[in-house]
């Protein structure tokens, strides 16, 4: 009898979710290889070398040890980063997703300088710290450590959607997370109970290793894809 799944990860398994991956085709292909998708967003890195994220990178290694690893694309280490705000991105051209005051065929380039000079002089919403909530086959789900922290996060939130001009359809329900995979093929049914015991155990031992999440201050980046987000402009 198989193991049931979850709720949290129900749409990563072949029977409880058979529809392809959304970015598949787009932002990396049935490879692995990821593709051009450029655009900007504010993120925080990881610290390099603290604590927090040699135990992120174990977890990491633990997920790519698995047998069926092969159907996740991994993204670089150097990669590691908590979204704040999303900034505007290649096939994303149409509102909410995008300035109601700019063309939809501006180019990516001229929509990062353009978002440089919005940025200049930003008031930053202080300082936070983060905390993992679960783990999941592409990564990190991660929250504000304390409620202070959360409503830091929001108001960061909140003060950033005005130079980008937007606010998405999920603003003040947005699940932030730490990206270490995007999925080339669902995973098989019959693989959920090693998959669960894995993402148990290594909740556990960020619990105990990394209670809290060292991250760097946000900055303002921009990328050509899923492997590299360029510093520009840090805001914190």
């Amino acid at each position: 009898m198989l193991a049931t799944v979850r709720p949290s990860l129900a749409g990563f398994f072949e029977g409880t979710n058979p529809a392809p991956p959304a970015h598949l085709g787009t932002r990396y292909d049935a490879s692995g290889n990821f593709l051009p998708e450029p655009g900007n967003t504010v993120v925080s890195h990881l610290v390099e070398g603290s604590p927090s994220e040699v135990a992120i990178i174990e977890v990491r290694e633990r997920m790519l040890a698995m047998p069926d690893a092969d159907r996740l694309a991994f993204t670089p280490i150097s990669s590691l980063h908590m979204t704040l705000f999303q900034g505007i991105i290649e096939y994303r051209r149409r509102l909410p997703y995008w300035p109601s005051d700019v063309p939809f065929d501006t180019g990516i380039g001229d929509m990062t300088r353009l978002y440089l000079e919005r940025l200049q002089g930003f008031e930053d919403r202080g300082a936070f710290n983060i905390k993992v909530v679960e783990v999941l086959p592409t990564g990190l789900t991660v929250a504000g450590a304390t409620e202070e922290d959360r409503l830091i996060l929001k108001a960061w939130r909140d003060a950033l959607s005005v130079p980008f001009g937007y606010r998405h359809p999920d603003h003040d329900t947005y699940v932030f997370h730490i990206t270490f995979a995007y999925q080339i093929r669902r995973l098989a049914d019959e693989r959920v109970s090693a998959w669960q015991h894995l993402f148990d155990d290594c909740l556990s031992f960020l619990d105990r290793e990394a209670p809290v999440i060292e991250l760097r201050p946000p900055a303002f980046c921009s990328f050509k894809d899923m492997k590299r987000f360029e510093e520009l402009l840090v805001l914190g």
